[in-house]
């Protein structure tokens, strides 16, 4: 789905524009700038949806004659799909992961757009009957939001890479590209058919809102309907003022002095100390007054930009962290629970019982499975306490969010549920009749070449036997319509990483490629046809053609998975020591967390390590407490609807827990102080201007850093930069050891 401002756990939408005073502004009109009318909208029909939020939201009217899938729309989809794939890819790899986000391709490919309508020739030419032209007139808001579609695919990386990353980086048994490819396209595109044969449910009804589209729709309003402007610059010259400031600012935190990125000032106090040297690192502590001049860590992949969520959204969420990174782990730690303290206090990696770091060759047979004997003769598989607790807190997080949900917008979703499939169509279904619809056939052929293909796939590379496609399949055509219909209300999507870990590992024990192939299938596929579905509901309200919006779909989604496995395979074939401390800053942090995922869940298996006979048997029962954690906060705020409480969310209590590991620890906090700023002060007490420029500042900070990366790397790649105390980021040595002594 088109990454959007504001898109991530913003579960209050459901709320009016007036009732949220954080969504005010992503949903008023006419506080944005530079717009062209190219959508006409000579004022507004009579007939509109019957609901208020998209009312304030969507135009309910269309003009047809707006050409969509246009020369310009396939030249510039294309190059922002392609550039978004590489430049998150790459960044992926690295220990300070950033993430472009859809909204860079909606302020650039505006300008962009234009330029093309500027300079293109417009003379009509005629092909077998066809009539086509390179530039059939003004850049029109139907080819801005099909360029974002494009580019969507490619925000976020295809997780089938996790897999191939692992298979030839940890178990020594490259898959090779073409199995791979494969593996990607079919886990990601299948997808698709759930999507299409979802609509009639998620689409379609009026009811089935999907309000983190509203964010999605204003933007691109604004940015072509209102034609007055207002402020000394526009949008577009702060984002390259900001972009031009990123790029160069960039050369001094990732070159010349990178320490500038980890300030822990405990350590600056007592770099002797093992506590302090604990307490204030970011990568095998929990990052207490550790801060950061390099933005890579102040938006990061972990947390987005700090503009994109409202302040008390950032406050819960780090509140969360506060409790779980800086009150519950040191607690734990320092009482030495599961006889963690002879470990780092904060890191993925596994461990044997005396604190020396788990081989896993020496317990697998050649074939990549579990040999007990040799398991039972090496010693069973430890984490640190760190590790181990945010299991437990998965379970609690997915408990809680599915209680939250229920309580807060259970009558909404049941009253939604029974509108659609009583109310009648809204204006926006009887627009959308104007156009071809995609026939379900297009979406089953999708369906049987990627489900064949991912048995032949599975089999033939020894991925995992083929009936384990079958099973990985069921659970997301189960899934997709229910989790739909809460995403589509809360914004909330409950995830089934977890329950198809537990049911591959109980059902394969020993097996660890077969269970994260699993994982990919059984999770993967769901989540992408929300994805999907989302991008639907986008162009449900913007009355984009639906074939062209498919097609647009498919081809950004198989150009992001060759892009992005390209840049996979030509960094893992020549970056020195990649992966490891060594091949720093591609040390694979994200990878690393779900290889120990592989081990724990699928080499070991969830029996072994959750067991009733397992140390960490008793995380299992944090279930519990995300069970009753909604309650107290709930019924507070039945009877004291005005109160504070009202803010607390406690889903999002969660959200950093999800990250821990890999996250460097102190990102938290200076996201949490970029947000302050942001969205607190800046929002506040200079609304307008936050209004006008707060996208434009993100964009540019976030598109010059990656740029500046991707130079620097090229640049230095075979240069010796002088050794001095600034070019040391590890100013917390001691952190990286227990504080008690192995045996």
């Amino acid at each position: 789905m088109a990454d959007t401002p504001g898109a991530r756990h913003l579960d209050d939408f459901a709320d009016t524009p007036q009732q949220y005073s954080g969504s005010t502004q992503y949903l008023d009109v006419e506080k944005y700038v530079d717009r062209r009318p190219d959508f006409a909208n000579e004022g507004e029909e009579e007939e509109d949806s019957p609901f208020e939020m998209v009312r304030a939201a969507v135009s309910n009217k269309d003009n047809v004659d707006l050409p969509c899938l246009t020369f310009r729309s396939w030249v510039l989809g294309i190059i922002f799909c392609a550039g978004l794939a590489f430049v998150n890819q790459f960044y992926w790899f690295r220990e300070n992961s950033i993430s472009l986000g859809g909204y860079v391709v909606q302020l650039l490919s505006f300008p962009l757009g234009y330029l093309m309508a500027l300079v293109l020739p417009k003379t009509r030419h005629r092909t077998f009957g066809w009539e086509w032209t390179l530039n059939p007139g003004p850049f029109n808001i139907k080819e801005h939001v099909i360029i974002s579609i494009f580019a969507g695919t490619s925000v976020s990386t295809a997780y089938g890479i996790d897999v191939v990353t692992i298979k030839k980086m940890w178990y020594k048994s490259e898959l090779g590209f073409g199995p791979s490819i494969l593996f990607i396209l079919t886990s990601q595109i299948m997808g698709y058919s759930f999507a299409g044969l979802s609509r009639k449910f998620l689409v379609y009804p009026a009811a089935m809102i999907w309000p983190v589209n509203l964010v999605s729709v204003t933007l691109f309003r604004t940015f072509h309907e209102v034609q007055t402007i207002g402020g000394r610059f526009t949008r577009t010259r702060v984002f390259w003022m900001f972009f031009i400031g990123s790029f160069l600012w960039y050369f001094i935190p990732g070159v010349i002095f990178p320490a500038l990125g980890f300030l822990s000032v405990l350590c600056f106090i007592a770099p002797s100390n093992v506590i302090a040297n604990q307490l204030g690192d970011a990568f095998h502590g929990v990052g207490m007054l550790n801060f950061s001049f390099d933005w890579s860590y102040i938006s990061s992949a972990y947390t987005q930009s700090p503009i994109a969520i409202p302040w008390i959204y950032a406050c819960n969420v780090f509140a969360g962290f506060v409790i779980i990174m800086w009150i519950a782990t040191p607690i734990g730690y320092y009482k030495n629970t599961w006889n963690t303290g002879i470990m780092p206090m904060y890191t993925a990696s596994l461990y044997q019982t005396n604190g020396s770091k788990f081989d896993i060759h020496q317990v697998m047979t050649p074939n990549s499975m579990l040999d007990e004997a040799k398991y039972a003769s090496y010693g069973p598989l430890r984490m640190t306490f760190t590790f181990a607790m945010t299991y437990g807190l998965g379970f609690a997080g997915l408990i809680n969010l599915l209680v939250y949900v229920a309580l807060y917008h259970g009558k909404d979703i049941v009253q939604r549920v029974r509108q659609a499939r009583s109310m009648d169509e809204d204006i926006h279904l009887k627009l959308m009749r104007k156009y071809k619809e995609v026939p379900h056939w297009w979406y089953m052929v999708t369906f049987v070449i990627t489900f064949v293909v991912s048995i032949v796939t599975c089999q033939v590379y020894h991925l995992m036997p083929w009936y384990w496609v079958i099973v990985g399949t069921i659970l997301p055509f189960i899934f997709t319509i229910p989790i739909g219909i809460i995403q589509a209300l809360s914004n909330q999507q409950p995830g089934l990483n977890i329950i198809t870990e537990f049911i591959i590992g109980y059902a394969r024990p020993g097996d660890p490629i077969a269970n994260v192939t699993f994982k990919v299938y059984g999770y993967i596929t769901m989540a992408q046809a929300l994805s999907l579905v989302g991008d639907q509901k986008l162009g449900h309200y913007m009355k984009i053609p639906p074939r062209h919006l498919f097609i647009a779909q498919l081809i950004g989604t198989i150009i992001c998975g060759f892009v992005q496995l390209g840049v996979a395979f030509w960094l893992m074939n020549t970056v020195e020591n990649m992966c490891t401390p060594e091949g720093a800053p591609f040390t694979c942090i994200q990878a690393n967390t779900f290889f120990s995922a592989s081990v724990i869940w699928g080499l070991v298996g969830p029996e072994r390590m959750f067991g009733s006979s397992s140390p960490y048997h008793p995380t299992l029962y944090l279930f519990i407490f995300g069970l009753l954690l909604p309650l107290p906060f709930w019924l507070y705020t039945r009877k004291f609807p005005d109160s504070w409480v009202r803010h607390i969310h406690t889903p999002l209590l969660f959200i950093a827990s999800g990250y821990m590991p890999p996250a460097p620890s102190h990102v938290y906090t200076n996201w949490f102080i970029g947000c302050f700023f942001f969205n607190y002060i800046w929002h506040k007490y200079r609304n307008a201007q936050w209004s006008r420029y707060a996208f434009s500042l993100s964009a540019g900070l976030d598109s010059g850093l990656a740029i500046s990366g991707i130079l620097i790397y090229f640049i230095f790649m075979n240069v010796k930069i002088p050794n001095w105390w600034g070019s040391n980021t590890q100013h917390c040595p001691l952190a990286a050891n227990g504080y008690l002594a192995q045996p």
